[in-house]
């Protein structure tokens, strides 16, 4: 069976396995620390001693499930524009983040990222459906993406209790409601 791999960063690499481990043609997910400058483990990267992304690599059958569906899920659940992470996982390590592994993925992660980051503030209306100012026009106003789009440079995988980790961990409090993303998505 052929398959494709890509990489996603952004808030609790936990939670991000437990989004696509389930999807139909996902193959195989991994936890584990995207470009990192050295060998890494979880609490040299949660720290910041070590540079890296906590992510997840998600392995899939493009003939199943395509990588801008699986962009559409990211961005389901990860917010582009907060700069150092998701809901209660901070800092510089949980920053959103697409990572290819094909130079023939370039193009594509880069248009869902662009689209993403062109799409700013909608126009403020008020009750009469009137647009009352437009933030778009200005610059300073507009939001601003800081999703990375970027080849992937290394990947190596967490430790053992860190992989599939809600299968032992149900009752853990998320930031996701897995109940309704399941309800919400339809392939």
């Amino acid at each position: 069976m052929y398959t494709k791999k890509i990489y996603f960063s952004g808030g609790d690499f936990h939670e991000l396995q437990e989004v696509f481990c389930n999807l139909p043609g996902v193959t195989d997910t991994r936890t584990g620390y995207i470009n990192a400058l050295g060998a890494a483990d979880f609490d040299s990267v949660a720290d910041g001693s070590l540079r890296a992304y906590m992510g997840v690599e998600v392995v899939f059958n493009p003939k199943k499930m395509d990588l801008s569906k699986l962009m559409d899920v990211f961005f389901a659940v990860v917010n582009p524009y907060v700069p150092d992470g998701q809901g209660r996982a901070r800092g510089e390590m949980y920053r959103a983040g697409v990572f290819y592994a094909d130079a023939e993925d370039e193009p594509q992660v880069e248009l869902h990222v662009n689209f993403i980051a062109s799409r700013g503030k909608p126009p403020a209306g008020n009750c009469l459906g009137l647009t009352m100012n437009d933030p778009n026009s200005d610059p300073r106003l507009t939001r601003q993406c800081f999703c990375l789009a970027q080849p992937i440079e290394s990947f190596q995988s967490a430790e053992p209790q860190h992989q599939h980790y809600f299968e032992s961990h149900a009752r853990d409090d998320t930031c996701i409601d897995f109940a309704r993303l399941k309800a919400c998505l339809k392939f």
